[in-house]
């Protein structure tokens, strides 16, 4: 009898791994089908998971293209991932089958950090009416709103004005990452909240802390690992031990959405972006369909934060190192400033049409930083054919950026600042079809139009007042990117001169 007892669990335990097996075979059968992209062997269960290095996405998805080629296929446990790479296959996926690959992938962590059906915002939402509707609204508020007297150009020059009191303020070498996070914090806030906070309110500070660690829970192993295996978060209280600056960040946007609510006065003029959804709503009682509902405030609320706050301050973080690394282009910008602004008013959008050697080097930057590597994950919404390849329907599909904007057959020297990509031998501004820091597509970023004016405006106001360089005795600052999220400079410290 003992004896059976302890064989007992053997067929068991056969019956499962063979269930496994079968279940696993299953998922990777697609991989079987003819014109399926080439990829690396997968393991049973896990994929290619283990293969993966989620610290450094841009150099693993490098060595695998020189491996499978420009479309290659990667299985993250049981789903399968096509990764697109190259101008032509990225502009193939995202432009001409634009419809077809607009989709995106479920992540079940973020419907277990709260995020309901009714609740999907803009960037994460399912390519339907709903996302319609909030990318319209989204667009339409960036590009009409006003704010009284004030336009969206007038308070990032305001903004730009307290930014560079701030750094007058500075008595010696200091980093300026806090500073234009909370410059760039501010514009959003205007926009969002009408209102600005003061650069040494703590409670700005503990904002930009929370939005700082939401962003860098975002990537790595283990997000991965929890979307493609989501039974796992069925384990009581995972999410919010495993993202716990996700909530945190979920439970500041409430406090702020709460405090507005209050103030908010239906028979007066809409202040910001919050008044203008909340009068939606309004209008959208009785109409179950319609995605104006106070949940999906909340997560309009935070798309905005996330992609409009980081990736800019991010960006201009860049913009400040490659002048101090690069004096003679920031002389030169200076030059450009002088000839066409002067000193006597500040920068407008409209000087941008006579300052092409600028232009030139804040898209430089954006290229050469190349913050957002690997673009969010799209999703085929029918079989598509990319380069010869079949993509079946419901194929989750990651387009390699980095690929496109550091493609050595295309840019003169791809891995250097190098601000000559964008003028043409007449000196002229010209922007390259490869030039897609903000994706491309239905699905391209949708604060693209105000993160222009805050480069343009940040960047030019601070150079016109200012001349930066290495601080004395000091190492040489390094342009070496780290992989992050967004992928930020290895912090640094300048010098900042009255001009």
């Amino acid at each position: 009898m003992e004896l059976q007892t302890g064989e007992a669990p053997w067929p068991v335990a056969v019956a499962v791994a063979i269930f496994l097996l079968l279940v696993d075979l299953m998922h990777r059968r697609q991989r079987w089908a003819a014109h399926y992209p080439p990829g690396p062997v997968p393991l049973p269960g896990l994929g290619n998971l283990l293969q993966m290095d989620f610290q450094n996405l841009p150099y693993c998805f490098y060595k695998l293209r020189r491996q499978f080629g420009d479309v290659f296929s990667l299985q993250l446990a049981w789903k399968p991932v096509v990764v697109i790479n190259g101008l032509e296959a990225v502009r193939e996926a995202l432009v001409i089958h634009r419809d077809n690959t607009a989709d995106r992938p479920p992540m079940p962590i973020y419907e277990h950090l709260g995020f309901g059906p009714r609740a999907r915002g803009v960037i994460l939402a399912p390519y339907e009416q709903a996302w319609r509707e909030q990318r319209r609204f989204a667009l339409s508020t960036l590009r009409n709103f006003g704010l009284g007297k004030k336009s969206l150009e007038q308070w990032v020059t305001e903004e730009a004005g307290c930014l560079c009191a701030a750094f007058a303020d500075q008595g010696g070498p200091f980093s300026p990452m806090s500073l234009l996070n909370k410059a760039v914090c501010n514009v959003i806030a205007s926009l969002i909240y009408a209102r600005r906070f003061e650069y040494k309110d703590a409670s700005l500070d503990r904002m930009l802390e929370v939005v700082r660690r939401s962003a860098n829970e975002d990537s790595g192993f283990l997000p991965e690992l929890l979307n493609a295996v989501p039974v796992l978060l069925r384990i009581p209280g995972l999410p919010g031990k495993v993202f716990p600056a996700q909530k945190a960040f979920m439970d500041m946007v409430d406090e702020l959405l709460a405090e507005h609510k209050m103030t908010r006065d239906p028979a007066e003029p809409l202040r910001d972006l919050t008044d203008a959804f909340l009068a939606e709503v309004e209008k959208a009682k009785g109409n179950p369909d319609s995605s104006f509902n106070e949940d999906n405030l909340r997560m309009v609320v935070l798309d905005l934060f996330t992609a409009g706050m980081v990736t800019t301050s991010t960006t201009l973080s860049w913009a400040l190192l490659l002048m101090i690394l690069h004096p003679d282009v920031q002389c030169r910008v200076q030059q450009e400033i002088d000839e066409v602004i002067g000193q006597a008013r500040w920068p407008e959008m409209g000087d941008q049409a006579r300052m092409p050697f600028t232009c030139a080097v804040i898209h430089e930057v954006q290229r050469f930083a190349d913050i957002i590597p690997v673009n969010l994950p799209h999703m085929t919404t029918r079989d598509v054919e990319v380069q010869g390849f079949l993509i079946p329907k419901g194929t989750a599909i990651l387009t390699n950026l980095s690929s496109v904007l550091k493609d050595e057959h295309i840019w003169e020297q791809p891995f250097r600042f190098h601000p000559a990509h964008f003028l043409d031998a007449q000196g002229r501004f010209v922007k390259p079809e490869a030039f897609m820091p903000f994706s491309a597509g239905p699905r391209a970023c949708l604060g693209e139009p105000l993160a222009r004016m805050e480069l343009f405006l940040f960047f030019t106001c601070l150079l016109q007042r200012f001349s930066f360089s290495v601080p004395t005795g000091q190492p040489r600052p390094s342009d070496f990117r780290a992989f992050t999220f967004p992928v930020a400079p290895r912090p640094y410290q300048l010098c900042v001169g009255p001009r």
